[in-house]
Protein backbone atom coordinates (compact mmCIF):
# COMPACT_ATOMS: atom_id res chain seq x y z
CA UNK A 1 0.00 0.00 0.00
CA UNK A 2 1.13 3.68 -0.83
CA UNK A 3 0.63 6.51 1.02
CA UNK A 4 1.35 10.44 -0.35
CA UNK A 5 1.67 13.12 2.60
CA UNK A 6 1.65 16.57 1.10
CA UNK A 7 3.21 18.50 3.90
CA UNK A 8 5.47 21.79 4.61
CA UNK A 9 7.58 19.88 7.23
CA UNK A 10 8.57 16.29 5.46
CA UNK A 11 11.43 16.40 7.78
CA UNK A 12 8.91 15.60 10.81
CA UNK A 13 7.57 12.35 9.61
CA UNK A 14 11.04 10.89 9.06
CA UNK A 15 11.94 9.37 12.83
CA UNK A 16 8.81 7.84 13.30
CA UNK A 17 8.73 6.43 9.59
CA UNK A 18 12.20 5.02 10.24
CA UNK A 19 11.60 2.81 13.45
CA UNK A 20 9.94 -0.71 14.49
CA UNK A 21 7.26 -1.51 12.89
CA UNK A 22 6.65 0.64 9.96
CA UNK A 23 10.09 0.56 9.47
CA UNK A 24 10.04 -3.35 9.12
CA UNK A 25 7.09 -3.33 6.60
CA UNK A 26 8.70 -0.47 4.47
CA UNK A 27 11.88 -2.95 4.18
CA UNK A 28 9.56 -5.75 3.14
CA UNK A 29 8.07 -3.54 0.65
CA UNK A 30 4.56 -4.21 2.37
CA UNK A 31 4.09 -0.19 2.53
CA UNK A 32 5.22 2.94 0.78
CA UNK A 33 5.24 6.23 2.38
CA UNK A 34 6.15 9.45 0.35
CA UNK A 35 6.50 12.70 1.72
CA UNK A 36 6.27 15.71 -0.49
CA UNK A 37 7.23 18.95 0.63
CA UNK A 38 4.40 21.27 -0.83
CA UNK A 39 7.15 24.34 -0.85
CA UNK A 40 8.84 22.79 -4.08
CA UNK A 41 5.68 23.58 -6.22
CA UNK A 42 5.41 27.00 -5.04
CA UNK A 43 6.54 29.43 -7.92
CA UNK A 44 7.76 32.41 -6.34
CA UNK A 45 11.16 32.98 -5.37
CA UNK A 46 10.90 32.77 -1.80
CA UNK A 47 8.48 30.00 -2.22
CA UNK A 48 5.58 31.08 -0.38
CA UNK A 49 2.80 28.66 0.37
CA UNK A 50 0.36 30.93 2.92
CA UNK A 51 -1.17 34.51 2.56
CA UNK A 52 -3.33 36.63 4.96
CA UNK A 53 -6.89 35.95 5.13
CA UNK A 54 -9.26 37.91 3.03
CA UNK A 55 -11.66 39.98 5.56
CA UNK A 56 -9.21 40.19 7.82
CA UNK A 57 -8.34 38.16 11.40
CA UNK A 58 -5.06 36.66 12.67
CA UNK A 59 -2.89 34.21 11.05
CA UNK A 60 -1.81 32.54 8.36
CA UNK A 61 -4.04 30.95 5.48
CA UNK A 62 -2.22 28.10 3.22
CA UNK A 63 -2.85 29.04 -0.40
CA UNK A 64 -4.43 26.95 -2.77
CA UNK A 65 -1.69 27.24 -6.15
CA UNK A 66 0.86 25.36 -4.58
CA UNK A 67 -1.32 22.60 -2.53
CA UNK A 68 -3.23 22.17 -5.88
CA UNK A 69 0.28 21.81 -7.75
CA UNK A 70 1.74 19.14 -5.46
CA UNK A 71 -1.13 17.15 -5.51
CA UNK A 72 -1.99 17.28 -9.00
CA UNK A 73 2.17 16.88 -9.87
CA UNK A 74 2.31 13.67 -7.98
CA UNK A 75 -1.43 12.04 -8.25
CA UNK A 76 -2.96 13.31 -11.43
CA UNK A 77 -5.61 15.27 -12.39
CA UNK A 78 -8.32 13.36 -11.15
CA UNK A 79 -7.05 11.64 -8.45
CA UNK A 80 -7.65 7.77 -8.37
CA UNK A 81 -7.12 7.57 -4.52
CA UNK A 82 -8.76 9.23 -1.79
CA UNK A 83 -7.20 12.64 -1.00
CA UNK A 84 -7.79 13.01 2.54
CA UNK A 85 -7.62 16.56 4.81
CA UNK A 86 -6.28 16.09 8.34
CA UNK A 87 -8.20 18.47 9.95
CA UNK A 88 -10.43 18.98 13.21
CA UNK A 89 -13.37 20.04 11.51
CA UNK A 90 -13.50 15.83 9.81
CA UNK A 91 -15.30 12.86 10.45
CA UNK A 92 -13.85 11.20 13.78
CA UNK A 93 -10.78 8.78 12.82
CA UNK A 94 -11.72 5.42 14.13
CA UNK A 95 -10.52 1.74 13.93
CA UNK A 96 -13.51 1.11 11.54
CA UNK A 97 -12.64 4.02 9.39
CA UNK A 98 -8.92 2.68 9.45
CA UNK A 99 -10.30 -0.76 7.98
CA UNK A 100 -12.14 1.35 5.55
CA UNK A 101 -8.95 3.13 4.26
CA UNK A 102 -7.04 -0.29 4.67
CA UNK A 103 -9.25 -1.30 1.36
CA UNK A 104 -7.55 1.24 -0.65
CA UNK A 105 -3.94 0.66 -2.08
CA UNK A 106 -3.02 4.12 -2.35
CA UNK A 107 -4.13 7.39 0.23
CA UNK A 108 -2.84 10.71 -0.15
CA UNK A 109 -3.05 12.62 3.17
CA UNK A 110 -2.75 16.45 3.12
CA UNK A 111 -1.43 18.10 6.10
CA UNK A 112 -2.41 21.93 7.03
CA UNK A 113 -0.28 24.47 9.24
CA UNK A 114 -0.99 27.84 10.28
CA UNK A 115 -5.06 29.09 10.59
CA UNK A 116 -6.01 26.12 7.95
CA UNK A 117 -6.72 25.82 4.22
CA UNK A 118 -8.39 28.32 1.53
CA UNK A 119 -11.66 26.47 1.43
CA UNK A 120 -10.89 26.37 -1.94
CA UNK A 121 -8.72 23.32 -1.24
CA UNK A 122 -11.66 21.86 0.87
CA UNK A 123 -14.41 22.10 -1.98
CA UNK A 124 -12.58 21.07 -4.85
CA UNK A 125 -9.19 19.39 -4.34
CA UNK A 126 -9.76 16.65 -1.58
CA UNK A 127 -11.99 13.73 -1.35
CA UNK A 128 -12.62 13.51 2.30
CA UNK A 129 -12.11 14.97 6.25
CA UNK A 130 -10.54 13.44 9.03
CA UNK A 131 -10.10 14.79 12.20
CA UNK A 132 -8.13 12.03 15.18
CA UNK A 133 -10.00 13.91 18.04
CA UNK A 134 -11.80 17.34 19.50
CA UNK A 135 -8.58 19.21 19.93
CA UNK A 136 -6.35 21.51 17.64
CA UNK A 137 -2.73 20.57 17.18
CA UNK A 138 -0.08 22.91 15.37
CA UNK A 139 -0.16 20.61 12.20
CA UNK A 140 -1.65 17.96 10.61
CA UNK A 141 1.47 15.79 10.61
CA UNK A 142 0.70 14.36 13.63
CA UNK A 143 -2.78 13.21 12.34
CA UNK A 144 -1.26 11.90 9.16
CA UNK A 145 1.08 9.43 11.01
CA UNK A 146 -1.77 8.38 13.46
CA UNK A 147 -3.69 7.36 9.85
CA UNK A 148 -0.56 5.54 8.30
CA UNK A 149 0.22 3.88 11.59
CA UNK A 150 -3.52 2.29 12.34
CA UNK A 151 -4.00 1.92 7.99
CA UNK A 152 -0.99 -0.65 8.04
CA UNK A 153 -1.09 -2.60 11.13
CA UNK A 154 -4.45 -3.82 9.19
CA UNK A 155 -2.48 -5.14 5.54
CA UNK A 156 -1.32 -8.72 6.00
CA UNK A 157 2.27 -9.32 7.19
CA UNK A 158 3.30 -5.79 8.60
CA UNK A 159 2.75 -7.31 12.02
CA UNK A 160 4.64 -10.66 13.23
CA UNK A 161 1.43 -12.01 14.95
CA UNK A 162 -0.87 -12.64 12.29
CA UNK A 163 -3.91 -12.08 14.45
CA UNK A 164 -2.25 -9.11 16.10
CA UNK A 165 -4.61 -6.66 14.66
CA UNK A 166 -8.01 -8.39 15.40
CA UNK A 167 -7.07 -8.93 18.84
CA UNK A 168 -6.53 -4.78 19.28
CA UNK A 169 -8.72 -2.62 21.28
CA UNK A 170 -11.68 -1.47 19.07
CA UNK A 171 -10.73 -4.09 16.29
CA UNK A 172 -13.82 -5.88 17.43
CA UNK A 173 -15.96 -2.89 18.92
CA UNK A 174 -14.67 -3.89 22.15
CA UNK A 175 -11.53 -2.74 24.18
CA UNK A 176 -8.57 -5.61 24.42
CA UNK A 177 -8.21 -8.01 27.30
CA UNK A 178 -5.37 -7.87 29.89
CA UNK A 179 -2.29 -8.76 29.31
CA UNK A 180 0.15 -10.66 31.63
CA UNK A 181 4.09 -11.59 31.36
CA UNK A 182 6.41 -12.85 33.36
CA UNK A 183 7.34 -13.26 36.26
CA UNK A 184 4.26 -14.99 37.32
CA UNK A 185 4.58 -12.97 40.60
CA UNK A 186 5.69 -9.49 40.95
CA UNK A 187 5.72 -7.50 44.72
CA UNK A 188 2.63 -10.34 45.46
CA UNK A 189 0.68 -9.42 42.58
CA UNK A 190 -0.20 -12.78 40.91
CA UNK A 191 -1.04 -13.66 36.77
CA UNK A 192 -4.61 -14.75 36.89
CA UNK A 193 -4.95 -18.93 37.29
CA UNK A 194 -6.13 -19.66 33.65
CA UNK A 195 -3.55 -17.95 32.11
CA UNK A 196 -1.19 -20.76 33.50
CA UNK A 197 -3.20 -23.31 33.10
CA UNK A 198 -2.59 -24.22 29.51
CA UNK A 199 -6.48 -24.78 28.64
CA UNK A 200 -7.13 -22.37 25.55
CA UNK A 201 -10.98 -22.78 25.49
CA UNK A 202 -10.70 -21.35 29.28
CA UNK A 203 -8.16 -18.96 28.25
CA UNK A 204 -10.57 -17.58 25.55
CA UNK A 205 -13.25 -17.48 27.32
CA UNK A 206 -12.03 -15.17 29.98
CA UNK A 207 -10.28 -13.21 27.57
CA UNK A 208 -13.48 -12.41 25.68
CA UNK A 209 -15.37 -11.95 29.29
CA UNK A 210 -12.67 -9.52 30.24
CA UNK A 211 -12.79 -7.50 26.88
CA UNK A 212 -16.75 -7.22 27.46
CA UNK A 213 -15.68 -6.36 31.20
CA UNK A 214 -13.01 -3.74 30.58
CA UNK A 215 -15.26 -2.33 27.86
CA UNK A 216 -18.62 -2.17 30.20
CA UNK A 217 -16.60 -0.67 32.82
CA UNK A 218 -14.48 2.09 31.20
CA UNK A 219 -16.01 2.69 27.38
CA UNK A 220 -19.88 1.94 28.00
CA UNK A 221 -20.86 3.67 24.89
CA UNK A 222 -18.75 1.07 22.50
CA UNK A 223 -21.30 -1.78 23.47
CA UNK A 224 -24.03 -0.39 21.67
CA UNK A 225 -22.84 -1.19 18.22
CA UNK A 226 -20.53 -3.97 19.53
CA UNK A 227 -21.26 -7.92 17.62
CA UNK A 228 -22.58 -9.37 21.00
CA UNK A 229 -24.05 -12.84 21.13
CA UNK A 230 -27.24 -13.41 23.24
CA UNK A 231 -25.33 -14.74 25.98
CA UNK A 232 -22.39 -11.84 26.20
CA UNK A 233 -25.84 -9.71 26.80
CA UNK A 234 -26.96 -11.73 29.13
CA UNK A 235 -23.58 -11.73 31.32
CA UNK A 236 -22.85 -7.96 30.15
CA UNK A 237 -26.87 -7.00 31.76
CA UNK A 238 -25.83 -8.84 35.08
CA UNK A 239 -22.51 -7.47 35.35
CA UNK A 240 -23.97 -4.44 35.23
CA UNK A 241 -26.85 -5.15 37.50
CA UNK A 242 -24.09 -6.15 40.26
CA UNK A 243 -22.25 -3.42 40.01
CA UNK A 244 -25.66 -0.76 39.88
CA UNK A 245 -25.62 -2.91 43.22
CA UNK A 246 -22.01 -2.63 44.66
CA UNK A 247 -21.68 1.41 44.15
CA UNK A 248 -25.58 1.69 45.74
CA UNK A 249 -23.37 -0.21 48.82
CA UNK A 250 -21.30 2.19 48.84
CA UNK A 251 -22.83 4.72 48.85
CA UNK A 252 -24.55 3.60 51.78
CA UNK A 253 -21.59 2.82 53.81
CA UNK A 254 -20.50 6.57 52.69
CA UNK A 255 -23.72 7.91 53.94
CA UNK A 256 -23.77 5.82 57.20
CA UNK A 257 -19.92 7.00 57.77
CA UNK A 258 -20.61 10.47 57.55
CA UNK A 259 -23.84 10.11 59.52
CA UNK A 260 -21.93 9.01 62.19
CA UNK A 261 -19.17 11.52 61.80
CA UNK A 262 -21.96 14.33 62.11
CA UNK A 263 -23.22 12.71 65.25
CA UNK A 264 -19.47 12.40 66.82
CA UNK A 265 -18.74 16.08 66.15
CA UNK A 266 -22.27 17.12 67.46
CA UNK A 267 -21.77 15.30 70.61
CA UNK A 268 -18.46 16.86 71.33
CA UNK A 269 -20.03 20.29 70.59
CA UNK A 270 -22.80 19.42 73.81
CA UNK A 271 -19.58 18.66 75.74
CA UNK A 272 -20.37 14.70 75.96
CA UNK A 273 -18.43 11.38 75.48
CA UNK A 274 -20.21 9.41 72.52
CA UNK A 275 -20.15 6.66 74.59
CA UNK A 276 -22.27 7.94 77.18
Amino acid sequence: MRFDVFTLFPDILTPYLESSILLRARQRGLIEVYPHDIRAWATDRHHVTDDTPYGGGGGMVMKPEPVFAAVEGVLGIPAECPVILLTPQGRRFDQSTAQELAKHPRLALLCGRYEGFDERIREHLVTDEISVGDYVLTGGELPALVVVDAVSRLIPGVLGDPDGAADDSHASGLLEYPHYTRPPEFRGWGVPEVLLSGNHAEINRWRREQSLLRTLHRRPDLLENAPLTAAEKGYLEKQSQLRTRANADADADADAEADADVEAGSNMDNGTDAEE
